[in-house]
């Protein structure tokens, strides 16, 4: 089946302390965006990318892209002023009946195995949402006070979110709520069920300075 990647990436790097956006700052000399891209790319020979970045930046994401040999496999695209209105707008280059991936696109350890997984997943379930579980102990605030919450229950969610077009497309037909936090959140809006699958710990998502520390050792692993 056709299968379409979009990648977010509108974040704009304020707590990496840095004026440039985090997605396209460096990891072993190339930026983080750049592995993210890779990574959609040689998961599947067949898949289209659709780049959605912020109007300013749309210069770096066209210089990005020139830097693959397969570059007219991804398309650029203007984000919106949420996720939820730039994945709203990356949505309208999907042109037929397939599988979409929504990824961060600063989620850039994102590995073939797991793109595989979420793949083969939506194709019989309908939807593959990747999700680890959680580590530390886990408090509910409540006013000034707390309560425990059972660990063994919470998943912690990540990308990326994977869909049938038809599930995908008509979720984003609803108009926006402050309750979307991410795609799982407008498709069971929507009235759909969601289905995890099982995440991988080094899918992180780089928010922070640390980040690129733990990325780059992980690389080195590699």
């Amino acid at each position: 089946m056709k299968k379409f990647a979009v990648i977010v990436a509108g974040g704009m790097g304020l707590r990496m302390g840095s004026f440039m956006p985090k997605q396209f700052l460096t990891l072993k000399g190339k930026p983080l965006l750049w592995y993210t891209l890779n990574a959609f790319l040689e998961a599947y020979d067949d898949l289209e990318i659709i780049l959605v970045l912020p109007e300013e930046h749309i210069e770096t994401g066209n210089i990005l892209i020139e830097s693959f040999d397969n570059r007219q496999r991804i398309q650029l695209v203007q984000g919106g002023k949420t996720r939820f209105h730039s994945v709203q707008n990356g949505l309208k280059s999907v042109s037929e009946k397939s599988i979409v991936f929504v990824h961060d696109g600063v989620r850039c350890l994102v590995t073939k195995h797991l793109i595989h997984c979420c793949y083969e997943q939506a194709l019989i379930k309908g939807s593959a949402i990747p999700a680890v579980a959680a580590t530390d102990s886990i408090r509910i605030a409540e006013g000034d006070k707390s309560i425990v919450a059972d660990r063994s229950k919470v998943r912690i969610i990540q990308t990326p979110q994977t869909f049938k077009s038809e599930i995908l497309l008509a979720a984003f037909e609803q108009s926006f709520n402050e309750s979307f936090t991410d795609e799982a959140t407008v498709v069971e809006a929507n009235g759909e069920h969601i289905f995890l699958v099982e995440g991988e710990y080094d899918n992180i998502k780089i928010t922070r300075p640390v980040d690129l520390l733990i990325a780059e050792k992980i690389l080195e692993e590699r």
